[in-house]
This record gives structure tokens, C-alpha cells and sequence, in this order.
């Protein structure tokens, strides 16, 4: 059969209404495949059934609409309920599907959304935790300088200013009974990179200095409260500016404070 006279048969209207046998669908198909025009044909069919929709009839012969009613056994007036075509089902499935792919890239989605909320979450926590212990030290820190300044035991030396530095000041806290000595610094410039401030207990006659300590860490210290060595019997206090490490003499030209018990 030619494929003018295959196309004008209505075979094709039949197979576009799923009216064929499995048989007579497996033909349609097989050509379809391996001639354009039955191919675009049947495609021409399909968008004439759905522009029904729209108030728009495709255009059949006398003839194909003859065989088409015969087939669908229509000569006596009786009604046949046309079968959706069975392409149908693959339309669903693709919209299924599709439906699908969009569910889990929404899920996809909100996933990153959560784990990038709870790692944001988790470096707020690091983060407070943080400022919490810093809170925590400065606290102590507060504490521990309250007590001191406080401690009615501490004997209370003033340190002044020396010819190097008219401007520095410095406070001895020195409590006799527990030979602890707190050197309050508040008052010193902050030393250069490289250099220390040290502390002396001097002994007047014959003068002897020794050293009891390095106020080191100056810059980190908020509270500039230091805890030396004790003072065993000093009549005086000094303070100069040494080396990093310290002197095992102070240096008396860059002597910053000095003070008698």
C-alpha cells in the first residue's frame, strides 16, 4: 500500500484514539518510525484533537469519516465512549516524574539551607564561648585587684617619679604576714619593645638592691597588677626600665620610680 493511500485508510486517525490492536499499533509504530510523512501525519492528527478544545475541528474526507464511524460502529446510532489514548499514562509519568525532580530540589535546597545554619550556629557557640572565658579571666583579674586594694594587711607603698620619667607613679601592696607583694603599674608608661620593667627591695644601709621580679606581659595586663617575690626586709622600693630578661644590677640612669617603706 502506498503511503498516500495508507495516510487517506484512517488507520492513523484509529491508532491517535488507542482503537487499534496491539497488533495494528506495533505496525503504526514501526512505520511511523521509518516514514517522515506518516510520522508527521500522525503528529498533525494529535494537534487537531487537542485544538477541540479550542472550538477547532481537523478536516477528515467523506470517505475517512466513513470508515472511522463503521470502525467505531456507529450505524446505529449507538454511542461508543472513545478511549483516552494511551499515551496518556506517559504524559502522567512524566509529570510524575518531573514533579518529583522539583520535590527533591526543594528538599536538596533546604538541606544546604540547615547545614549551613547549623555550622553558622555552631561558630556563634566557639564565638560566645570565647568571649565568655575572656569575660571569665577579666573577672578574676577584677577580683584579684579588688582584694588586694581592699586587704587592710597590705602595707601600701607609693613609688614616685624619677629624673628619667617626673610623670611615672607606681604602688607597693605588700603584706608582711604572707610576704606576698603586688606591684601596681598602672601608673608606668608602657615599655619599648625589647625592654622590661624590674623590680627592687633595697636595703638603705649600704644600699643593696635586690631584684624580685619582671612586670612582664605589660601590654596584655588590662589591670597592670603584678605579683613579685617577697620583699623580705626592704626599706625601699624601685622600679627601672632593663633589658628583656632582666639586669642582675639595676640600671640607675633609667630608674622610673623609687619609694620608702
Amino acid at each position: 500500500m502506498e503511503t498516500k493511500e495508507y495516510i487517506e485508510s484512517g488507520i492513523l486517525e484509529l491508532y491517535v484514539y488507542g482503537l487499534l490492536s496491539e497488533a495494528e499499533n506495533e505496525e503504526v509504530t514501526s512505520k511511523a518510525k521509518n516514514n517522515p510523512e506518516i510520522n508527521n501525519e500522525i503528529i498533525a492528527i494529535e494537534k487537531a484533537i487537542v485544538a477541540l478544545s479550542s472550538s477547532f475541528s481537523p478536516f477528515h474526507s467523506v470517505a475517512n469519516y466513513e470508515k472511522i464511524k463503521e470502525k467505531l460502529e456507529l450505524k446505529h446510532a449507538e454511542v461508543i465512549q472513545l478511549e483516552p489514548a494511551k499515551n496518556r499514562s506517559q504524559y502522567i509519568g512524566w509529570a510524575a516524574a518531573l514533579l518529583l525532580l522539583v520535590g527533591l530540589g526543594y528538599q536538596y535546597n533546604q538541606l544546604n539551607l540547615t547545614t549551613t545554619q547549623v555550622a553558622k550556629t555552631e561558630t556563634e557557640k566557639i564565638k560566645l564561648e570565647k568571649e565568655f572565658n575572656v569575660l571569665k579571666l577579666k573577672n578574676t583579674a577584677n577580683e584579684t585587684s579588688l582584694a588586694v586594694v581592699r586587704d587592710t594587711k597590705n602595707t601600701v607603698i607609693t613609688l614616685g617619679g624619677q629624673a628619667v620619667a617626673p610623670e611615672s607613679s607606681a604602688k607597693v601592696y605588700w603584706n608582711q604576714e604572707t610576704k606576698v607583694v603586688h606591684i601596681d603599674a598602672a601608673g608606668l608608661p608602657e615599655p619599648p619593645e625589647g625592654m622590661v620593667y624590674q623590680v627592687w627591695a633595697l636595703k638603705l644601709s649600704p644600699l643593696t638592691p635586690t631584684s624580685i621580679g619582671l612586670l612582664e606581659n605589660f601590654d596584655v595586663n588590662e589591670q597592670k597588677l603584678f605579683a613579685v617575690n617577697n620583699a623580705n626586709d626592704a626599706e625601699a622600693f624601685g622600679i627601672t626600665l632593663e633589658p628583656a630578661g632582666g639586669s642582675l644590677t639595676p640600671t640607675m640612669a633609667q630608674l622610673y620610680t623609687l619609694g620608702k617603706v
